[in-house]
């Protein structure tokens, strides 16, 4: 079996025996300010398909609702989806790291975690790994008739693929939000471009990657598919052995996304009382973004921002009420 897919490279900074805080990046997107109007990410699975995830990491072992395995790993186990490589559970504590009093906390404190392996130890694997893991979030049903709301991938190859990208077409079909990192192959420079699947496809919701100061990251993907950035750039979160790391790259602004995403879908069902449709849902999302002032094919339309709205809506009502 030829492997084609691979991680989204990214870097190692730092691992932690020990943490207790907000991770900049999840500040950065403005989770908090939805957390204090009472929406966490209940009732909302996220399906992220990656390297696995450590099940019995503190920070994430109540938020995993089932799972997969699509590799040869654990002797072809598809009962077993632990991540034998990090970035897995690195993703999952970035969307979902509960809020317990320790650790760290994620955007999306709440949502259920539907972990799929598709890569292997060494962060390859195969397009019908990839496209299978797909297929399987796409058709997933939980305990109590949940579904996926969002798949989440840090990953891609070179190539586009017609299977693959079927696959795809069909999960935003069921309303799934599909949410992918741009890629590192960056060089810095903005009026070149570099492409990688399934990123590329229009379908899927592409993330760029800026540092915590909101400087585009050299490594960060420019194409005309990018519909947002956020913070990837010395990312903590959960790590293997209980630990946590500090990573940089697309790979970490993209969880930052999905976790915002399920935010969104709980705070704006509750609003309109009724299930949302993808487009609406990505519609919520570009709706909180503040441009940086890069091109579009840097950044997309901008730099998530959760509360942005409501600041809007402050705003012009203070401007309405003393400026008549």
């Amino acid at each position: 079996m030829k492997k084609k897919f691979r991680l989204v490279p990214y870097s190692l900074d730092t691992v932690e025996k020990t943490v207790d805080e907000i991770p900049d990046g999840v500040k950065m997107i403005e989770a908090p300010h939805l957390w204090d109007e009472g929406f966490k990410g209940e009732d909302i699975v996220v399906a992220i398909i990656d390297t696995g995830c450590q099940t019995d990491h503190p920070d994430l072992q109540d938020r995993i609702i089932g799972g997969c395995n699509f590799t040869t790993d654990w002797d072809d186990d598809a009962t077993c989806y632990e991540d034998n490589n990090g970035h897995g559970t690195h993703v999952a504590g970035t969307i979902a790291a509960l809020d317990n009093g320790s650790g760290v906390v994620g955007v999306a404190p709440r949502v259920k975690l539907l972990i799929l392996k598709v890569l292997s130890k060494d962060g390859s694997g195969s397009y019908a790994w990839i496209t299978d893991g797909i297929k399987y979030a796409t058709n997933w049903k939980g305990p109590n008739g949940e579904c996926v709301r969002v798949i989440s991938m840090s990953l891609g190859g070179p190539d586009d693929n017609p299977e693959l990208r079927q696959a795809v077409q069909e999960a935003v079909v069921k309303q799934i939000c599909v949410v992918v990192a741009a890629g590192n192959d960056g060089d810095n420079e903005e009026t070149t471009f570099e492409y990688n699947y399934p990123a590329s496809y229009n379908e899927v919701i592409e993330v760029a990657a800026a540092d915590i100061t909101g400087k585009l990251a050299s490594f960060s993907n420019n194409n005309t598919e990018v519909d947002v950035i956020a913070p990837g750039v010395n990312i903590l979160s959960t790590w293997l052995k209980g630990k946590y790391a500090r990573l940089s790259g697309t790979s970490m602004a993209t969880p930052h996304v999905a976790g915002a995403l399920a935010l969104l879908i709980q705070k704006g069902e509750y609003e309109f009382n009724r299930t949302l449709t993808e487009s609406e849902i990505y519609a919520l999302l570009v709706k909180r973004t503040v441009p940086l002032g890069y091109k579009t094919s840097s950044e997309g339309h901008g730099l998530v921002k959760l509360s942005y709205m409501e600041k809007v809506r402050s705003l012009l009502n203070f401007i309405e009420e003393n400026f008549e």
